[in-house]
């Protein structure tokens, strides 16, 4: 069985916040720091490194001392090709590691215990994470040795990470509600519209 120490985390850092006027939502301010820094500090304790996904300028994450990928295809395919731009970084700089955890940007509540229950559950296969709401693809737990069949799978148009996930026959882990703020809440709760970001503020000053 794989443990948390075998596992480094990729944060898919690259989409736009379309619905909040098209900013860099991973640069969002909330509680007083970027949306991106609340998702490094809950994922720092739970792997190895980190390294943060995105497209564009990428000296604008410059002051998070991180390591910044590009995708490593022509054309921007989204979080998959985010997901693969982390699976090659880490066989290239990291090949003694077996997995790589993804987690999006815009969800800053997600389980302090997620690599431990995902990693858990781990047998090769890809798992994902399933709460209330439904399941989750984007917050999965990927073999290294997989990296070569995802680009392959892109190669061939699959674009979504849900689709890759099913393809693989991936596993899912479920996880209970969440509290923050003294209130329930769905722990993969993401931020996509400003009433979420202003939800979001409302419950981190209540905690």
């Amino acid at each position: 069985m794989a443990s948390p120490g075998q596992v480094a985390g990729v944060i898919l850092a690259g989409g736009k916040a379309s619905r909040m006027g098209g900013a860099d939502k991973a640069l969002l301010p909330l509680a007083g720091k970027p949306l991106l820094a609340h998702v490094i500090a809950r994922l720092a304790t739970q792997v190895s490194d980190i390294v943060i996904s995105a497209n564009g300028d990428l000296s604008r994450f410059a002051s998070f001392g991180l390591p910044v990928i590009a995708d490593s295809l022509a054309e921007s395919a989204g979080p998959l090709a985010g997901l693969l731009a982390g699976l090659e970084w880490h066989a290239k700089n990291r090949p003694e590691l077996s997995y790589v955890v993804s987690v999006p940007t815009d969800t800053p509540f997600f389980p302090s215990d997620l690599v431990a229950r995902l990693v858990a559950a781990a047998n090769r296969r890809p798992i994902v994470a399933r709460s209330e709401s439904g399941v989750h693809p984007v917050v999965g737990l990927w073999p290294v040795e997989m990296t070569q069949d995802l680009r392959k799978a892109l190669n061939e148009g699959v674009r979504k990470v849900g689709a890759w996930a099913e393809l693989q026959s991936a596993i899912e882990v479920a996880f209970p509600q969440g509290q923050v703020g003294g209130k329930p809440l769905d722990p993969f709760f993401n931020i996509n519209r400003p009433e979420e970001l202003a939800k979001a503020e409302a419950l981190l000053k209540a905690s």
